[in-house]
């Protein structure tokens, strides 16, 4: 995977909390940025409810779809975290306690001077075979099947458990990035970008408004694998921005 020229993710927020609105995700730019750093392209979010057939579909369409899937949320202690058990039926694999995650829990348990109660004991369900995926902060391990990555949906354990499964992902080159920031509509722009886009196709050209009280403007971001290939688009961006009567301003324009 590591000779690829583009490897490619996807992420399924799993829980209704986050469909509801009452909880707000934090980890799809977490998830993103840090993955584009090691040369992971993510390409594709997709929330997910508490529901069996619905975490299936997800994870069998996505899996065959991308290098990587990670899911996030539904791995706890109550009734509603499904996601181990759903990942099992995904993968037609049994569900059961995994004996090196069951042993860590009930040790610390026990250390804790806690009871290991049933409910807790379900943080140890992974499909059988799978791969822990350690977990620094509040011990119950994620788990690894195949290329599925299964992870916790509170952001401070979600991101321990990234980074120890951070060896396990091998990318290619990262997506570097320019900003260009004007004050010209982006309705102005729109003509000029997209013939600069059609001489660059290796790049993503993205036009992003702004409002703000000192003004109004656009960031126009040129995204690319290629620095030369950003540099030459970029500069091609800032003489269009002149043409048109504007100039090019810095970030503090934002």
């Amino acid at each position: 995977m590591a000779d690829k020229q583009i490897v490619t993710a996807a992420l399924a927020v799993i829980g209704n909390e986050i469909l509801s609105g009452r909880t707000q995700d934090l980890n799809i730019a977490f998830l993103g940025q840090n993955l584009n750093d090691i040369g992971v392209q993510l390409r594709e979010v997709r929330v997910v409810p508490d529901i069996e057939v619905e975490i299936v579909k997800a994870v069998n369409e996505l899996r065959v779809r991308f290098d990587y899937v990670f899911t996030t949320g539904g791995i706890g202690p109550t009734h509603d975290d499904i996601t181990p058990e759903s990942v099992a039926v995904a993968f037609g694999r049994k569900a059961v306690y995994h004996p090196e995650a069951y042993r860590r829990l009930g040790d610390w348990y026990a250390a804790n001077g806690r009871e290991f109660t049933q409910s807790r004991k379900r943080m140890t369900l992974m499909p059988e075979g799978a791969e822990l995926i350690d977990n620094e902060v509040s011990i119950a391990p994620g788990f690894r099947v195949e290329n599925v990555f299964v992870m916790a949906g509170v952001p401070k354990i979600m991101q321990a458990m990234f980074w120890a499964a951070r060896p396990l992902l091998k990318g290619a080159a990262p997506v570097r990035s320019r900003s260009l920031i004007t004050r010209i509509p982006e309705g102005v722009l729109a003509d000029g970008l997209g013939q600069i886009q059609q001489r660059y196709p290796e790049t993503d050209i993205g036009s992003y408004p702004f409002y703000k009280e000192t003004g109004n403007g656009v960031a126009l971001v040129v995204r690319a694998t290629d620095q030369a290939q950003i540099d030459a688009a970029a500069a091609e961006v800032a003489v269009l921005i002149r043409q048109l009567g504007g100039e090019v301003l810095d970030d503090a324009a934002m």
